[in-house]
């Protein structure tokens, strides 16, 4: 065989990368311990599956699936329009917003440029940084979150995107409006903040910033949202960006045809229709959440408090250990030590009974007062 080495033929940023690493799966689960019942609380999934209408609306669609999609999703961008206020060309669609955030960042960000986010941050932002091979400056976290004093005071000329989390994964900690404004007036306009609202349906709607409408004023902003948290699309991949028009157009260019498969289009649709099951989505996670604090206060454990439909609780240096001995219990949660927060497990909010039987396993394991 001749000599080959693929490594070296790669692009510098892409040999310094480690895969991303999702939450366990439940079948890998099943086929490594012979376990039955799991209980997946890992990947921040919406512990009610999908919503019926977007269960009709695919099964309608079954019977069509050996024609290509529109490729330019129409009728999606038209549902998102009519629902945020926007215009069409304003919208990107992504196969989910990871997608998005990966198309922003190959449009916009070169080697020769500089990439800002936060300590704690969704690891996909530095990944699509190194892969391009710009620099990422992650800056140090504020109380587990966003310290946005400090990210605004490391742009320089060399800066041309800042990633935001609102709320933040893995922490769930929240901006609010005023401080995320005041931030978007404190940045050049040569730099893009992208403001990741994965997780946006679960901010009260009281406290919920009205960031789409901002794009009118900091046309430099780029607000992106999910399908896959609150409106239960994961296993699908749907998701989209809200920008200038500008900023869609070139992001459309990039785009690949058909990003977005026929299935995701029509549940992606259905779901924005089903307002019912978006409100009982967000009502379970109030409950789960309230059910997991409750636990958490009694066993003396540490948590950050979260936005999200998840709860990152501190359990001590240990925390690697005790995730291993919770799968051999059946309980699937997130270890965040690549987060950097190795005492620190992340706890997706499911059913009652599923959140049941993690507090159920940590009582058997020892956390019980």
């Amino acid at each position: 065989m001749r000599d080959f080495d693929a490594a070296a033929l790669a692009l510098p940023g892409i040999r310094k990368l480690q895969p991303y690493q999702a939450g366990k799966p439940i079948e890998e689960l099943e086929r490594e311990l012979g376990i039955k019942d799991i209980v997946k609380l890992a990947s921040n999934e919406n512990p009610l599956g999908v919503s019926p209408k977007v269960k009709a609306a695919l099964i309608e669609k079954v019977s069509g699936l050996a024609r290509y999609p529109d490729a330019n999703g129409f009728y999606l961008k038209q549902a998102i329009a009519d629902k945020f206020g926007v215009g069409i060309k304003q919208i990107t669609l992504g196969n989910g917003s990871n997608d998005v955030l990966e198309l922003l960042a190959r449009t916009y960000v070169t080697p020769q440029h500089e990439v800002i986010f936060s300590q704690h941050a969704f690891v996909v932002y530095p990944l699509v940084t190194q892969a391009i091979g710009a620099k990422p400056v992650a800056v140090p976290a504020l109380d587990y979150g966003h310290d946005l004093d400090a990210m605004a005071a490391a742009v320089n000329d060399k800066t041309r995107m800042i990633f935001v989390a609102n709320p933040n994964n893995p922490t769930g900690t929240f901006l609010s409006s005023a401080d995320l404004k005041a931030f978007l007036g404190k940045i050049p306009s040569h730099v893009l903040v992208v403001l990741d609202e994965a997780y946006y349906e679960y901010v009260p709607e009281q406290e919920r910033a009205p960031s789409i409408a901002w794009i009118e004023e900091f046309p430099n902003l780029v607000v992106s949202r999910t399908f896959s948290k609150a409106y239960g699309l994961a296993g699908l991949r749907a998701g989209f960006a809200v920008s200038h028009p500008a900023v869609a157009d070139l992001m459309n260019r990039i785009r690949q045809p058909f990003n977005m498969n026929e299935l995701a289009l029509t549940a992606a649709m259905a779901a924005l229709s089903d307002e019912d099951f978006l409100q009982r989505s967000v009502e379970v996670n109030h409950q789960g959440m309230a059910q997991l604090i409750e636990f958490c206060v009694a066993q003396g454990l540490s948590y950050i408090p979260s936005y999200g439909n998840f709860l990152t609780i501190e359990v001590g240096s240990r925390a690697g250990e005790l995730y291993q001995q919770l799968l051999e219990k059946g309980v699937i949660v997130r270890p965040v030590a690549g987060y950097e927060l190795p005492h620190h497990l992340r706890v997706s909010i499911g059913l009652p009974e599923e959140n049941e039987a993690f507090i159920q396993a940590m009582k058997a394991l020892g956390y019980d007062h």
